[in-house]
This record gives C-alpha cells, sequence and structure tokens, in this order.
C-alpha cells in the first residue's frame, strides 16, 4: 500500500506551465526568452524553482525560486524567494533574501518552517514567520546558536 505522504508528493511533483509563470510573476521574475530572470544585469541570470511542497501543511503548495548570480548577488552568489499559494489560487511573496534558503524542522506561527539563511561564513541567520511576515529570530551554525 502505498501511504498517502507518497501520493501527496506525486501529485505536488511538478508545476504546470501557467502554474510556473504565475509562480516566477509573483517571485518577482520576468520571462527572458524561454528562461526567467530576477537579475535583469546578467545575462546569464536564470531563476529556477529548487522547492515544490507544501511547507506549512495547510493543503497549498510553496515554492522556493532561486537564481544564482555573481554579478548580481556578490559574495553569496545566489538568491532565493519563497512563494505561498493562496486560497484565491494566487501565489503571494513571502519572503526574499540573498543567499541558500535552508529549510529548517523548527517552525513559527501557522507551523511556517523556519529558514536559514546560508552563505560565506558560519554563523547564519534564521527567520522565523511571526504571523506576518518572516523576521530574524536567531543565528545558528550547523544546529547549534551562535553569536
Amino acid at each position: 500500500m502505498i501511504g498517502s505522504t507518497f501520493l501527496l508528493a506525486a501529485m505536488m511533483a511538478a508545476p504546470s506551465a501557467a502554474e510556473t509563470a504565475a509562480i516566477f510573476t509573483a517571485a518577482g521574475a520576468r520571462p527572458r526568452g524561454k528562461d526567467w530572470t530576477m537579475c535583469g544585469e546578467d545575462p546569464k541570470a536564470k531563476a529556477r524553482i529548487d522547492l515544490y511542497r507544501d511547507l506549512n501543511s495547510d493543503g497549498l503548495i510553496d515554492v522556493i525560486v532561486v537564481e544564482d548570480s555573481l554579478r548580481c548577488y556578490g559574495q553569496s552568489e545566489t538568491s532565493f524567494v519563497l512563494v505561498s499559494k493562496q486560497p484565491n489560487g494566487k501565489f503571494r511573496q513571502m519572503f526574499a533574501s540573498e543567499g541558500v534558503a535552508e529549510v529548517l524542522d523548527t517552525r513559527g506561527v501557522g507551523k511556517w518552517p523556519d529558514i536559514s539563511i546560508g552563505g560565506p561564513g558560519f554563523c547564519f541567520p534564521v527567520v522565523r514567520w511571526n504571523g506576518r511576515e518572516y523576521a530574524n529570530q536567531r543565528r545558528q551554525y550547523m544546529g547549534k546558536p551562535c553569536r
């Protein structure tokens, strides 16, 4: 017997072309040829969907869009945008940052996961959803607090 978690994951495997366009638009990306970009200054920068699943168990899909570019994002060389599908079917931008997103097991309001923002160095900021926005909550490295 296949578990319901597996079936749910299989149903959320890939967005349609229309949903992909809505996701990139909500993330602030613009079409460039057959690709999408969040940074118009780098002709090689291409936005991509890095995560596509329900992060807070509300039955609606959440997406992390990522783009790599040294020219646009400096030393971190990457940025990400978290967007969430709303009950009305539209996508809403929840958070955006330069750096590498790591979805953590710890949670904020509404079961939204904390997000560690990685980059150069060893002590990374962690943001938590407070019901209105993702806000700085702590700093950590490899799951342990740091300053």
